[in-house]
């Protein structure tokens, strides 16, 4: 191996997991002494969409997707160790994404093991191991074509010949490593690993091989790992479920109580602004016979990041967490979103962000004070929603002339916002952003939040409706507070 590249000699990695393997536990299973961690296998098809982002107040890399997802999100601590996972079945797609990665990983790894309808759908995954001309294919084009190690994961064939016959081809491929899952493609976690297999393997090549699949009954503590290594002549050996429920694993001074395991854990979650849900799945997996227990249903009922650390008091950290990106966030002025006209509307890419904005302020709210102010008819929502993922888009109508985001929300609330910022910024009238000054468009009163039980914004609608129209009139479109009409289902040119 060149010098400042991964080896994959006497290791210990974090094997590649759905759901599991994001950044949290990747940082995690490093601290306790992991020496590499694959994150979990990300689609091809979704990663190539992708577009590379410097995120500032994270202060991590993170692989955004057109609907604004974060697909792949890495950081400076890990770079020289994790190795980026992908699912493929098509040579030319995944150099793109290996090239679009390449920089802020340490290596390319090609999943060929996992046997979840997923994956093998698509011909990826176990699909691979019908196919070694694909294989090889795509191999060597990693391996030409990106500067960083290729290895791939594969699971046995059914017979020892027909597995030591892929491993030598794929080692021709010019691969840094190959993982072993000495499982056949139809045994699941239950069936007893094939040592005698992995073994096998290791002394038919020269490249290293690391051991996986020994989780359920010959790895519990750190001190197995070694045994399961000297069991399957392995250079090396990857973790997946004794890592998952409890990556204290890795460490050489035994396993930790799972508690002080899930505080550390939810830190990482809150430092890195991880999804909620991925974290709750995370922490269940770790409870795993503790999930009905007082705390296993505090998690279950956990539905925010908020919840999860009052679930295992960590609320003082979590707020001073909040603070501290908030603040960051606060000093990164949003990036400029130059206007187009599409058709009759104006568009900006725009996405919502709840945190930027305080707790009882909302564009739409600002957007309608501006409207009364200059005595204009109050502000019409029209919302779509696509049927591919659910998403929202939202138009507003302000004196005849119509804004709206090129992106789509994951609410029909967030839509309208997204819709009102685009407006406002067009309009140049301030939305109500954390650290912008006083404007003066919504008074201390409503920055306080209800009167009487009643929102501002709901106050301030029926003020606007009662300032424009005569009493006895009634309108003739179904419109809802705030103006909003809703069409679910209707379908809209995506941006």
């Amino acid at each position: 191996m060149m010098e400042g590249r991964l080896s994959f000699r006497d290791v210990t990695a974090l094997a590649p997991m759905v759901r599991v393997g994001t950044l949290p536990m990747r940082l995690l299973a490093l601290d306790y002494g992991a020496d590499v961690v694959y994150c979990e296998e990300l689609i091809d098809i979704k990663m190539a969409q992708c577009h590379r982002v410097v995120n500032d107040v994270l202060q991590t890399v993170d692989f955004v997707a057109p609907d604004e997802r974060v697909m792949f999100r890495t950081c400076e601590s890990e770079r020289d160790r994790v190795v980026f996972q992908m699912g493929t079945a098509d040579p030319d797609r995944a150099l793109t994404v290996a090239q679009l990665v390449q920089d802020d990983v340490a290596a390319i790894d090609v999943n060929m093991g996992c046997p979840k309808e997923y994956s093998t759908k698509g011909g990826m995954g176990a699909a691979l191991l019908s196919d070694p001309d694909k294989i090889e294919a795509i191999l060597r084009k990693l391996v030409a074509g990106v500067s960083k190690p290729v290895t791939c994961k594969i699971r046995i064939l059914p017979s020892l010949q027909e597995t030591l016959s892929l491993v030598r081809r794929i080692e021709r491929t010019g691969v840094a490593a190959v993982a072993v899952h000495g499982r056949f493609k139809d045994e699941r976690p239950r069936h007893p690993v094939h040592c005698d297999y992995i073994q096998a393997v290791a002394q038919a090549v020269s490249i290293p091989v690391i051991a996986n699949g020994g989780s359920l009954d010959l790895v519990k503590t750190n001190a197995d790992i070694q045994e399961f290594r000297k069991a399957t002549g392995a250079s090396s050996v990857m973790l997946a479920r004794a890592a998952m429920w409890n990556p204290s694993v890795f460490s050489r001074q035994g396993l930790l109580p799972l508690e002080r395991v899930m505080e550390e854990y939810l830190k990482y979650a809150i430092r890195y602004d991880n999804n909620a849900f991925n974290t709750k799945y995370c922490l269940c997996q770790m409870l795993r016979d503790k999930v009905e227990s007082a705390v296993g249903k505090r998690v279950q009922a956990s539905q925010t990041s908020a919840d999860l650390s009052e679930a295992l008091g960590l609320q003082q950290f979590y707020q001073l967490t909040q603070d501290q990106l908030q603040v960051r966030r606060a000093a990164q002025p949003p990036p400029p979103a130059p206007p187009v006209l599409d058709g009759d509307a104006t568009i900006m890419r725009v996405k919502f962000e709840r945190r930027e904005y305080p707790p009882h302020i909302t564009p739409k709210m600002f957007l309608l004070e501006w409207s009364r102010q200059e005595k204009l008819e109050q502000p019409q929502y029209e919302t779509v929603q696509r049927c591919q993922d659910r998403g929202f888009q939202s138009t507003v109508t302000v004196a005849d002339k119509k804004y709206r985001s090129s992106l789509w929300e994951k609410s029909k609330k967030f839509a309208e916002q997204a819709a009102a910022v685009v407006c406002l910024r067009v309009l140049g009238v301030p939305e109500g952003r954390i650290g912008e000054e006083d404007s003066g468009l919504v008074c201390k009163r409503k920055r306080e939040g209800k009167v009487n039980g009643t929102t501002e914004e709901e106050l301030s609608n029926k003020r606007h409706e009662a300032d424009l129209r005569p009493e006895a009139e009634t309108t003739a479109t179904a419109v809802v507070a705030n103006g909003d009409r809703h069409k679910p289902d209707t379908p809209q040119k995506q941006q």
